[in-house]
């Protein structure tokens, strides 16, 4: 499937990234890998990712849309997440993702994962740690089979479902096979 490219939001992506807010609302979607999208009042607000991060005290990170290249569709978005410590390393880890209801069980997942690991590289990492609700069966298979290899499973208390939940935590190695 080589029709999907990851870009960086910009200006002219804001009616198609606005209607995937309003189709993950709809269908009562969390925002993983948005960057606070659900969180902000308009998208030059979402947009201002650097002002937000270090104002909220967030890591720093690179957020990617993916982009249908026939048509040019926002099937997606992932963050990828430069740093890592409390909540994030033990629950969250370094990328995070979301494909927009419409368009699940096309592979859309896994493409952007994989493209996502090579953008990693190029910022230095070695390797990605990508968590997971232990319930969320499908996410799971696609770090599966982009390289995760489960490491260890946490009990998150304080789980913004209001109950705990087990994390699953993968570790994914960035080399030419996943780089490719």
């Amino acid at each position: 499937m080589n029709d999907l490219i990851l870009v960086k939001p910009a200006k002219a992506h804001e009616a198609q990234v606005m209607a995937f807010r309003e189709e993950m609302q709809r269908n009562g979607e969390g925002f993983y890998g948005c960057s606070g999208l659900n969180n902000t009042a308009n998208y030059d607000e979402w947009l201002d990712f650097e002002g937000r991060f270090a104002q909220n005290g967030w890591s720093p990170s690179t957020t990617y849309l993916g982009i249908r290249i026939s048509d040019g569709l926002l099937v997606g978005m992932i963050d990828l997440r430069h740093e890592l410590s409390g909540i994030l390393l033990k629950y969250n880890g370094q990328i995070g993702y979301s494909v927009r209801p419409s368009e699940r069980g096309k592979g859309y997942a896994c493409k952007m994962l994989l493209l996502v690991l090579n953008e990693a590289g190029k910022f230095g990492h070695k390797s990605v740690l990508v968590c997971c609700n232990k319930a969320n069966i499908r996410s799971a298979k696609v770090i599966q089979k982009c390289g995760g290899v489960l490491e260890n499973e946490v009990v998150h208390e304080f789980s913004p479902v209001g109950r705990p939940d087990i994390i699953q935590r993968y570790l994914i190695e960035i080399t030419e096979k996943t780089r490719s």
